[in-house]
């Protein structure tokens, strides 16, 4: 039988396990670094917003519900952490213990590789721009992809703006529904290995 004290002592092991299969990532302004259970009351804060998730795939629920961050994680982000699917929670560096949004690859795209959401209170400061640059260097870098697939409603005018500043190539368009019923359609970017390193050379 396990003791109560064996019990917490697995729980922190499996954590540690977890956080050490997502690099934490640093640039001048955040800390990007695996998400975890703590984190459930500050991804609710931002994430639980209609104009932060309107412009995700209908697959998201609206309204969201109320415990649906802590299952999320829970059920789906940490058993998969690691293992075809990568999180990372944004923090700034001045809020270590505050997430502000997340980013994610996917092994498996469909079509897209590449996930991400911020705070509304956040937007417009570049922080999503510069959270990206060391979640593409790692994926090429070190997970073996050699072309990311990319996807944003048409008319995300900010998500839009990102792939651009990130050197995606805009490959298409294709029906799609969203959380908006305003939005019927999404653009299709394509960002290869070799486009990125020449991009980020000096």
């Amino acid at each position: 039988m396990v003791g109560i004290g064996d019990f917490f002592g697995l729980c922190q092991f499996l954590i540690f396990t977890i956080m050490q299969l997502i690099p934490t990532l640093n640039t001048e302004r955040l800390i990007l670094k695996g998400v975890s259970m703590e984190d459930v009351p500050s991804y609710t804060r931002h994430f639980v917003d209609y104009d932060v998730i309107r412009y995700l795939s209908s697959e998201v629920p609206w309204p969201y519900p109320e415990n649906g961050v802590k299952d999320y994680l829970e059920h789906v982000v940490l058993p998969q952490q690691g293992d075809g699917h990568w999180v990372w929670g944004i923090f700034l560096k001045e809020q270590p213990d505050q997430l502000i949004g997340t980013i994610d690859l996917r092994r498996e795209g469909k079509p897209e590789h590449r996930g991400f959401w911020l705070g509304k209170s956040f937007w417009g400061r570049g922080f999503m721009t510069e959270a990206n640059f060391p979640v593409l260097d790692y994926a090429f870098s070190e997970l073996g992809f050699e072309r990311l697939t990319f996807a944003n409603a048409l008319g995300n005018v900010g998500s839009r703006r990102i792939k651009e500043k990130t050197g995606a190539q805009l490959i298409g368009q294709r029906e799609a529904t969203f959380v908006d019923p305003g939005f019927s359609a999404c653009e299709i970017w394509e960002l290869r290995k070799e486009n990125w390193q020449k991009f980020r050379a000096p």
